[in-house]
């Protein structure tokens, strides 16, 4: 596999860490071109972009069909777990191999989940707000010991989740419409049976389809919490404001949303706690993850080649 076939590295951060996963593929004999905006790309600077390149390490920018059917690509290599913004369909059509880095963020984004979780029960980020401006004020939390604990979404990310609340004496409940009976000692249910037995909602759902809307927030307990490292489409962050000023969410945090960078109304809210879509952002999954894309991608590679 030699020659100056291009690589394109879509995500901004890629790399940064450790370049390992770059000099595995100049060794390989690929000329790299990374992301010169450092910033989520749009579609046209994609299409610029892929011109005269094989292989693609994407991110989270939209690729549809126009812009494969006008690429020379042969392989897209996701450095995550997320698909939904690829045209997986058109890609078929076309030939192109699509892979992704399913199981290297599992325990970043979970550990991540639960220390959230922590914060938002005994209001940690308000308090240290306050001593960051001189103030001295105390806040009476909540235990995790003894809450229900919704999971929508139980694949790799949500059963990790499970193992880590476990010692909390939680009691457990999932949603995933491709499951049914028990799983891993989770009993999984309908969205309509769960939502108002939840004292916490933790959304790890694949894909991007809304759901919790305005008719599910009318269904939830009052004071529920609300934990989203999935995808920002899965709630619709106006109805979430309105519950969260009728008091009906008591806490939330995001990791991801709608539009990124977000700089929607959620900001004003205190009991809302916002990071920047960073669930998969340890060094040790970083590292796992663009090895594995560099691997997905250049395994792919060899087999186009070979058929």
């Amino acid at each position: 596999m030699n020659g100056k076939n291009k690589i394109l590295i879509t995500p901004s951060s890629f790399g940064e860490l450790d370049l390992e996963p770059i000099d595995e593929l100049v060794k390989n004999g690929f000329e790299v071109v990374k992301n010169p905006f450092g910033r989520k790309i749009t579609t046209q600077e994609l299409k610029e972009l892929l011109l005269g390149t094989v292989g693609l390490i994407a991110g989270l920018e939209t690729i549809d069909r126009e812009t494969l059917r006008n690429s020379t690509l042969k392989v897209i290599s996701r450095c995550g777990v997320g698909m939904s913004n690829i045209d997986l369909k058109a890609a078929k059509e076309l030939g192109i191999i699509v892979k992704n880095t399913p199981d290297a963020p599992t325990i970043a984004v979970a550990e991540l989940t639960l220390g959230a979780l922590l914060g938002l029960l005994r209001m940690i980020p308000q308090m240290s707000q306050d001593l960051h401006q001189e103030g001295w004020n105390k806040k009476i939390g909540t235990q995790l010991s003894g809450k229900n604990v919704l999971i929508i979404g139980f694949g790799r990310i949500g059963r990790y989740l499970v193992k880590l609340l476990r010692p909390f004496n939680v009691k457990l409940l999932a949603v995933d419409p491709a499951l049914s009976g028990i799983v891993d000692g989770v009993p999984i249910v309908s969205i309509k049976r769960a939502l108002p037995q939840a004292d916490i909602i933790c959304l790890h759902l694949s894909g991007a389809t809304q759901v919790l809307g305005k008719e599910e927030f009318s269904k939830v307990k009052k004071g529920v919490l609300i934990l989203n490292a999935a995808r920002g489409g899965v709630i619709d962050e106006e109805g979430l404001e309105e519950a969260i000023k009728e008091e009906k969410v008591a806490g939330v945090w995001l990791d991801v949303f709608a539009e990124e960078p977000y700089a929607g109304p959620l900001v004003d809210y205190p009991q809302v706690l916002l990071t920047p879509h960073v669930g998969s952002y340890t060094r040790e999954c970083r590292k796992r993850m663009e090895m594995e894309a560099v691997s997905n991608l250049l395994s792919a590679l060899r087999q186009n080649a070979n058929e």
